[in-house]
C-alpha cells in the first residue's frame, strides 16, 4: 500500500486541501480528525506515510506519533508534522520525539508535494 497517505488533521479546511491535493496526485487518502483515530486507522491500514497535524482535540500529534514509534506495528510508517507551528524549537521538538519530517502551516503546495513524494520514493 505504498501510495496510501494517511492524513489526521482536525481542521475540515486543511483536511481537504490536503486530500485534494494528494488525490489529484494520484495518491489514496484515509483521514482522521484526532490523533486517537490516527493511531487506529495506521494500525488497520497500514500507509504508506502518514501526515499529523500537532494539535489536535482528543490525542494530539505528538502523543499519537509517540505510541506509532512505539509499536513494532507502526514504527516503520513514516509521520510528518503539519504544523502551524514553525519556530526553530518546535521543528527540533518534533523530530525528538519521532516525527520523520516537518511541513509548516499554511503549506506551500510545490513543497508539500516534493515532500510527499521524498517520503513515498524507493529509498526516500
Amino acid at each position: 500500500m505504498e501510495k496510501t497517505i494517511l492524513i489526521v488533521e482536525d481542521d475540515p479546511k486543511n483536511l481537504t486541501l490536503f486530500r485534494d491535493l494528494l488525490r489529484v496526485t494520484g495518491y489514496i487518502t484515509i483521514e482522521a480528525t484526532n490523533g486517537r483515530q490516527g493511531v487506529e486507522l495506521a494500525r488497520e491500514k497500514q500507509p504508506g506515510l502518514i501526515l499529523m497535524d500537532i494539535r489536535m482535540p482528543e490525542m494530539d500529534g505528538i502523543e499519537a506519533t509517540k505510541i506509532l514509534k512505539a509499536d513494532t506495528l507502526t514504527r516503520n510508517i513514516p509521520v510528518i508534522a503539519l504544523t502551524a507551528y514553525a519556530m526553530k524549537e518546535d521543528r527540533e521538538k518534533a523530530f525528538e520525539v519521532g516525527f520523520d519530517g516537518y511541513i509548516a502551516k499554511p503549506i506551500d503546495i510545490h513543497e508539500f508535494l516534493k515532500k510527499v513524494t521524498e517520503f513515498l520514493s524507493p529509498g526516500g
